[in-house]
């Protein structure tokens, strides 16, 4: 069977992040009944599509997917094995926010099937949190990790964010150690960007916040990745350090540029040649869902050159980075036929380097990435 990986978002939140411009929406947790409904019948649109396709991984995604019930989780789960066919060892996934969580929410998730964690700390200083309008603290991080591992969850991802407004490198080194004394398997390690349509964008064009000195955020990255090995990480993904056997495989499905499915609003697709989005509009989500239309905002037919281009800028983000022969049995066709030039000039600058089989970043290429990935970039 041919292999696919299924990404399901969940908009709801407690309380807008004030960093966040995912597709998300507080105050609206009387539509979560209507949006699992819908969410059901999505997975009926695509049924016959997915025919001959074996899901090897699960995320869900948000938004808050912790908000829901762990009824509601369950319900959802059993749905979808009804419908779809789903690897025996699928990897499957759900953020998770502290302060959104119980013990027997917990067991009820492990029970559903969800055997990967992805919880959203962002930083162990409560100060810090609050600037970033979280709802939690990091005590109930700390209750929150402690009850998911008395449930049974041993794969658990921690996300945490540096170069924040006011954040200091001693404080974004005594989080790192937090964590990894706590033996947290995956860490997700983001420096903050700054989003239009955010409350941190306006605060930074009213002058009420300044952004971290570009020199800082790029010793905090430095400091993470020498941290994190040190301690036995693996930097696998220029944002993502795991031990050994916990790197997500779903996350890996993108960076090989290889088939997933997205389902609810604002969700993203690369299925069949295809390129398309739901729309990011609940009601229009809903509605549409409800008369047996696919919510569809856009679509587009992958090229060849894109899918060419997609699939080394995105594999490039691998530490590992690209093999010369799978580009070649993909797209028969040399790697050095299509890039040459490009290749040879990265190498000279010291952004590229080629080991066996594998053309990959330099530490300086991890650095300086969004110069390489925009000379992957085929006309």
């Amino acid at each position: 069977m041919k292999e696919i990986g299924l990404y399901i978002h969940i908009p709801f939140c407690e309380k807008k992040c004030y960093y966040c411009d995912f597709t998300s929406f507080s105050g609206e947790k009387h539509l979560i009944g209507p949006y699992v409904e819908a969410l059901k019948q999505e997975v009926l649109l695509y049924k016959e599509a997915l025919t001959g396709y074996e899901i090897k991984t699960i995320f869900f995604g948000g938004g808050t997917p912790s908000i829901l019930s762990g009824e509601a989780m369950a319900e959802l789960m059993e749905w979808i094995r009804r419908h779809v066919e789903i690897d025996t060892k699928a990897e499957i996934s759900m953020e998770a926010n502290p302060g959104l969580l119980s013990k027997d929410k917990l067991h009820r998730y492990y029970d559903s099937g969800i055997n990967r964690l992805s919880i959203g700390l962002q930083a162990c200083q409560d100060h810090l949190l609050k600037s970033l309008g979280r709802i939690h603290t990091y005590g109930d991080f700390i209750q929150n990790l402690a009850d998911a591992r008395g449930v049974g969850f041993s794969n658990i991802n921690v996300d945490m964010m540096f170069a924040l407004p006011n954040q200091s490198m001693n404080e974004w080194k005594a989080s790192l150690t937090e964590i990894i004394d706590l033996g947290v398997p995956h860490l997700s390690t983001y420096g903050l960007i700054i989003e239009e349509g955010t409350s941190f964008n306006q605060w930074v064009e009213d002058k009420k916040i300044k952004t971290l000195d570009e020199e800082l955020e790029l010793a905090m990255f430095h400091e993470t990745i020498r941290i994190l090995k040190s301690k036995g990480y693996t930097h696998y993904e220029i944002s993502n350090f795991s031990k050994p056997e916990y790197e997500c495989r779903h996350n890996q499905i993108y960076w090989r540029n290889r088939p997933y499915l997205g389902l609810g609003v604002g969700a993203h697709s690369y299925f069949e040649k295809m390129r398309f989005s739901n729309t990011s509009h609940i009601g229009i989500y809903i509605n549409k869902i409800n008369i047996g239309e696919k919510p569809l905002d856009t679509q587009e037919l992958i090229t060849r050159n894109d899918e060419i281009s997609e699939t080394m800028f995105l594999g490039l983000r691998l530490l590992e980075g690209v093999s010369i022969n799978d580009f070649t049995e993909r797209f028969q066709s040399s790697v050095f036929d299509v890039y040459g030039d490009v290749i040879n000039k990265l190498i000279s600058q010291g952004l590229l380097t080629i080991k066996g089989d594998r053309i990959r970043l330099s530490q300086r290429g991890v650095d300086l990435s969004n110069i390489v990935f925009a000379e992957m970039l085929l006309e």
